[in-house]
Formats: C-alpha cells, structure tokens, sequence
C-alpha cells in the first residue's frame, strides 16, 4: 500500500509541514504531561480513521511509559478503570473536540476539564487537539499508513 502523494515532495505543502511541526513544538514544553497529550492525540488519531497517526502516538506513548493496558484500552475510555479523572475530562474534551459537527463541546465537559487544568494547561490540550485534527486530515487525504513511524522520525523539521 503506497500513499496517493508525499507531502514533502511539494515545496508548498514542505513548508507548511515543518512549520505545522514547529507549531507543535511549545506543547513540548507545557505542563500538560507527555504521557496525556499522546493519549489525546491517540485517540484523536483513532476517531479520524488515521492508521500514520494511531502507529506514531502508540509509539510515542510507549516511549514516555505508557503501558500496553492503558493504550490498548484508550479506544474504550469510558468503559474501562486505567484512566484518571483529569485524563477522562482530557478525552472528552479531544473527542468532542474532534467531533464538531455532532455537538461540538459541551458544557458539561468543560467545567470538567476547567476543575483539572489550568489556563495554560487548557490552552495547550485546545491547540494539541487542533493541531492533531489538522494531521489526521492530511495524512487520511493522502493516505499515510500505519506501520513504519519511528519515535522521533520528525525532529529533523525543528527549525
């Protein structure tokens, strides 16, 4: 299964990409656990039908300690007892997040992830999740599969 077209073989599409890249790299140094923003980006990936971005946020979750149990269960969050209340408000909110068109966020589920977050922690999982829907478009449009992502393949695109 090769992918319809390589982003990075158009100059235009490039320099976005690096750039979309280096959008991301403050999150790096928020608060917001790594560990929660790959379990975010996850699940985002998994809601999007994004096989690239569920392999690279598996991956990357692994390597910031995430267990086999709470990745294999992060599809069913709601159904399972691996997961705090500040993840659970975290997930809701990526999922609703993702899921505009059904809803959108509800208040509900703000109030939730206001009790466990603070402003500048709430400012990044909202940017993260943007961000993660803007890769999962990309690669299901051109069709990136899952299976050859290596933890940190990407940093070379650091400005």
């Amino acid at each position: 299964m090769e992918p319809r077209f390589n982003l990075f073989d158009s100059p235009t599409a490039a320099k976005i990409a690096k750039r979309f890249y280096n959008a991301a790299l403050p999150l790096e140094q928020s608060t917001l656990p790594k560990s929660l923003q790959e379990l975010v980006e996850l699940r985002v990936g998994q809601i999007n039908g994004c096989g690239f971005c569920v392999d690279a946020h598996t991956k990357e979750a692994a390597a910031a300690g995430e267990t086999a149990l709470r990745l294999n269960l992060v599809a069913v969050w709601r159904h399972s007892t691996v997961f705090t209340k500040a993840e659970r408000a975290a997930l809701a909110l990526a999922e609703e997040g993702t899921r505009l068109g059904d809803r959108g966020v509800a208040d509900e589920t703000w109030a939730e992830v206001r009790k466990h977050y603070d402003d500048d922690q709430v400012g990044a999982l909202v940017c993260l999740i943007a961000l993660i829907n803007a890769a999962t478009r990309m690669n299901v449009i051109v069709h990136n599969f899952g299976g050859s992502y290596e933890p940190g393949m990407f940093a070379a695109l650091s400005d």
